[in-house]
């Protein structure tokens, strides 16, 4: 018999008996409708869980720093300093894709009766690009820029304070009212000096008008840099939105002009305390090209002496405790299928009982007995093809109405996008229909066998 006459006839034969094969069916679509949909929030849950872990940076970069970055102290060994030898050493690490130098330091920002302690954060035009910040206002600093511009973060202004009642937004909760894009806000990069003056203007406030002034500290310059940008408002934590943003080939060139006499704040100085010649780094940002690959390149930048983290490594714990989530879940359904596949058999064996004479014919009239079992096998694979096509549309009406209950929410207070809690990729739908039926050919496997070893002349004489 050919495989579409064998087709034909086991459709025929479920067609006979439409109210067992449709009940038999239904507990097929109960099994991949559970299956799909338990798996679908686990997928959702890992979706949801790793679009919040890249909100707060990259999953595949390293943030290395000097071992002394964080004790403010200048004494840093000379070989353990963040430069550019070491940028074009990472550069050449294997699985390596990027490196990005970061310079931060603190300014003063002053806007009419507003003063603003700012952190200045500055890298290259790639770098600025790669942080994916969404531009609300003009746009991000570029190569066509002939002179410093800064991009401000959307959390910048809370920074601000009135430099006479000393009011913030802290205390008022009202948001300064400055235009960051065209107002005339003057930069003061000596923060240090400029805390002295003030200092020293109140000293001398308050001594007798005839005293002596000769120790009064002279403020710094004040320099008016243009705005190119803000970033867009969002109502969730940015990590970039407390920061200001530069070309750091821009930067560096400015704070010499600033500081040629002295120092750069943050720099290293030599032992009779004057500065290099070369610009120190505050940060480096290495760029991997998978996140596999990122503990194995972590671990050798930590040999080499440099504080390096990641996200990668809780990141991996996590998904690794989501992926026993989603096995547990697709356990739970599975025990619905396990049971559709107990129906497959029992309707399976009956066919048998019913059709035994059926069977004695065939086998008299010369019909392979491989032929007999699968035409069971295919009967068994229909249903479980029809049951996991209708399990699957119902999954996805089942989907949709948990993302439509649980939009707006924060489920389970993990800050989880609810709005996609159930995802059903494609390979998820196919796969599950390839599941039915394999599982449904496997119950039937039994009875066909049982089907083949009938006795032709016991299976006529059966009334």
């Amino acid at each position: 018999m050919k495989f579409s006459d064998m087709l034909a006839y086991g459709a025929s034969n479920l067609w006979k008996r439409k109210f067992r094969s449709a009940l038999t069916i239904m507990g097929v679509v109960i099994g991949v409708a559970s299956i799909v949909v338990m798996v679908s929030l686990g997928l959702g849950l890992s979706a949801s869980m790793m679009e919040e872990y890249s909100s707060y940076g990259s999953i595949t970069q390293i943030t290395v720093q000097s071992p002394y970055a964080d004790s403010g102290s200048n004494t840093n060994t000379e070989e353990l300093r963040l430069n550019d030898a070491l940028i074009a050493e990472f550069e050449n690490m294997e699985h390596v894709e990027s490196v990005y130098p970061i310079l931060q330091t603190s300014i003063i920002s002053i806007y009419g009766g507003y003063t603003g302690y700012l952190q200045l954060r500055a890298t290259t035009i790639e770098g600025l690009n790669s942080f994916g910040m969404e531009v609300g206002e003009g746009r991000l600093p570029d190569e066509t820029d002939d002179e410093l511009k800064f991009f401000y973060g959307n959390s910048v202004k809370m920074d601000y304070s009135n430099a006479k009642t000393g009011q913030d937004y802290w205390s008022t909760g009202e948001i300064p009212d400055i235009d960051l894009m065209s107002d005339a806000i003057f930069t003061v990069f000596d923060a240090d000096a400029y805390y002295s003056a003030l200092s020293s203007q109140s000293s001398q406030g308050s001594q007798d008008s005839g005293g002596d002034n000769s120790n009064e500290v002279k403020p710094p310059k004040k320099y008016l840099i243009p705005a190119c940008g803000t970033q867009m408002e969002s109502e969730t934590y940015d990590q970039y939105g407390w920061y200001v943003f530069c070309d750091i080939e821009q930067l560096i060139p400015k704070l010499r002009q600033v500081f040629r006499k002295t120092a750069i704040p943050g720099q290293p100085v030599t032992k009779s305390g004057k500065p290099y010649g070369e610009i120190f780094y505050t940060q480096v940002l290495v760029n991997v090209d998978e996140m596999d690959n990122v503990n194995g390149v972590q671990k050798i930048i930590e040999d080499m002496g440099y504080t390096a983290y990641s996200n990668a490594e809780w990141i991996s714990s996590a998904m690794t405790s989501m992926g026993y989530v989603q096995a547990v879940l697709g356990g739970i359904g599975a025990v619905s299928l396990l049971v559709a596949a107990i129906g497959i058999t029992n309707t399976m064996m009956m066919s048998i009982y019913e059709r035994t004479r059926e069977i004695g014919v065939m086998k008299v009239l010369g019909c392979a007995l491989e032929n007999i079992r699968m035409m069971f096998l295919i009967e068994a694979g229909i249903i479980g093809f029809i049951g996991g096509a209708v399990g699957v549309i119902l999954s996805f009406a089942v989907s949709a109405v948990i993302n439509y209950v649980a939009a707006g929410s924060d489920l389970l207070g993990i800050g989880v996008s609810t709005a996609e809690l159930s995802r059903i990729p494609i390979w998820l739908a196919l796969l599950s229909i390839v599941f039915a039926v394999v599982i449904a050919m496997i119950a039937g496997f039994f009875p066909s066998q049982k089907a083949m070893r009938l006795s032709p002349l016991a299976a006529i004489r059966n009334e």
